[in-house]
């Protein structure tokens, strides 16, 4: 009986320091589920390259020359593409987090990640996860106005007609916006995948947002976490 191959999934790096992009390929391509079929050192030819591979993911440095990273991903959002962004980053500035989040991101990665924890990051993604560094998330979260409930969302964030969460919505948020997925969420409010996915999917329709990344920019650019 013939063994059914599983596609892996491609990766583009863009990233101008050569060793830089050595690590990261060698790192990425010692998973047998991974596959790195090109590399850039600018935003120009790496755009150019997303476009005649179209990659599952993209991992895109933030500080290129030129053209940087932001602009980059906008660009690449601009061509239609289904493929997924991660920031690749040395800087923690919650700044960078929301406007990396904003221009097409789908996760946020410092550059001292460890390989094994890259390589899951590019799994989630694939899928369609939102990720972000646990340290910057709770940075960027500390950065924020605190808001004194915990039961609903603040009034000002149902000026567009959002219905306001509940506490445990509230919860499952705060959670979400720090890249954590179904299972991960599940785990920690000892509840069913099942229940923490419902969660989720309510949350998406009363933010009137289309996936968990547009929740998280928002829930971060509005202060609701």
């Amino acid at each position: 009986m013939t063994e059914t191959k599983i596609k892996p999934i491609t990766v583009i790096i863009v990233e101008d320091f050569k060793l830089t992009r050595v690590g990261l390929r060698c790192a990425l391509n010692a998973n047998p589920d991974i596959d790195v079929v090109a590399e850039a050192e600018d935003a120009v030819e790496g755009l150019k390259l997303i476009e005649r591979y179209k990659p599952d993911v993209i991992l895109m440095d933030l500080g290129l020359p030129g053209m940087n990273g932001i602009e980059a991903m906008i660009k690449c959002k601009e061509m239609h593409f289904d493929s997924k962004i991660i920031a690749l980053t040395s800087h923690d500035r919650s700044e960078e987090v929301i406007a990396s989040l904003s221009s097409g991101a789908s996760a946020y990665c410092l550059k001292d990640i460890d390989p094994s924890k890259l390589a899951d990051v590019v799994r989630d993604v694939s899928t369609g996860v939102c990720w972000i560094d646990p340290m910057v998330a709770q940075m960027t979260l500390n950065a924020l106005p605190k808001i004194e409930s915990v039961g609903v969302l603040p009034e000002k964030s149902s000026s567009d007609g959002m219905v306001p969460l509940t506490e445990r919505e509230f919860e499952v948020l705060k959670h979400l916006v720090m890249g954590k997925s179904n299972t991960e969420i599940a785990k920690e409010l000892i509840v069913s995948v099942h229940t923490a996915k419902a969660h989720v999917c309510s949350i998406l329709q009363k933010m009137c947002v289309n996936d968990r990344v547009q929740a998280a920019v928002k829930a971060v650019k509005e202060g609701m976490v």
